[in-house]
């Protein structure tokens, strides 16, 4: 019983933190809690599944996504963003994104229609037994693209030209630009990364549960503030420690309390415990990627 909750707990943190990083990055960078980053995972999974339609390829699906998001949160950054952010006013960026988010799920609707569409992808893993453990095709999948994911991430942000500036951004904007740091191209490559990374989680949460409806970003839109907040504001560490910790927590307490305490609230409920010890979160806020 354990070990099987540990297993669900990881897979769930898998997928928390790979939505949470897509926030935690613009953060980090622009001081933006973006709301329509759920939309990107809503957007993923519709792209996924006419990309699989049409191919019959996993791979496939996810690079439909990942190009389609990250497009879009490119379009965002340029057109919306941009314009409307000011950093003595955090409120009218927050508002738009919100905004964004609730016209995304509307045309999510009017497009693909109110009903829910099926995702019978073709899995790469088959399901795994090591005692009384049980390991699903889809949580085998979540885990690999998700520790690929992790490793891709931590080499563009320590490795690369645009990941370091991306960490100097977040720490200092102007001291940057001082330096001659592209922060235009920064911030386009935050808003493409993390919508391409919302957009994987919703397509591995979609094959998951071999489901797409319109209105399953809503959960992901207010559970990942608490899991970027408690991380640590603009931590991509933070984001995926403080994930795995809300995973682990869902799993154990749906797994041995059952349904008395619901799970979907357990995020505020540890964020608000911890903020009592902790005011600054688990993690020290800022571009720290190491």
């Amino acid at each position: 019983m354990f070990l099987q909750q540990l297993v669900n707990g990881i897979t769930i943190g898998s997928l928390y933190s790979l939505v949470a990083l897509g926030l935690t990055m613009v953060y980090g960078i622009m001081r933006v809690l973006d709301i329509a980053n759920a939309g990107a995972y809503v957007l993923g999974a519709y792209l996924g599944v006419w990309g699989y339609t049409h191919t019959h390829s996993l791979p496939v699906a996810l690079l439909a996504g990942v190009i389609g998001a990250a497009l879009v949160g490119y379009l965002f950054q340029r057109l919306i963003y941009t314009p409307v952010n000011r950093p003595d006013d955090p409120i009218v960026p927050l508002i738009a994104s919100i905004g964004l988010f609730i016209v995304m799920e509307d045309l999510f609707r009017l497009i693909a229609g109110p009903w829910t569409l099926t995702f019978p992808a073709r899995l790469p893993f088959q399901r795994l037994a090591l005692g009384g453990v049980i390991v699903t095709g889809s949580q085998l999948t979540i885990l690999a693209t998700a520790a690929v994911l992790f490793l891709l991430l931590w080499l563009v942000l320590n490795k690369t030209k645009i990941g370091l500036g991306w960490q100097a951004t977040a720490q200092d904007t102007e001291t940057s630009m001082a330096m001659g740091i592209n922060t235009r191209a920064v911030l386009a490559f935050a808003f493409g990364m993390g919508y391409a990374f919302s957009a994987i989680a919703g397509i591995l949460v979609a094959v998951h549960h071999n489901a797409v409806f319109p209105t399953m970003g809503d959960i992901p839109s207010y559970k990942m503030l608490a899991i970027v907040v408690l991380g640590g504001l603009g931590n991509p560490l933070g984001a995926i420690l403080a994930s795995m910790l809300i995973g682990l927590l869902e799993a154990f307490v749906g797994g041995y309390v059952g349904s008395s305490i619901p799970t979907d609230a357990l995020a505020f409920m540890a964020l608000i415990v911890i903020l009592l010890v902790r005011p600054q979160g688990l993690f020290t806020s800022g571009g720290a990627a190491k």
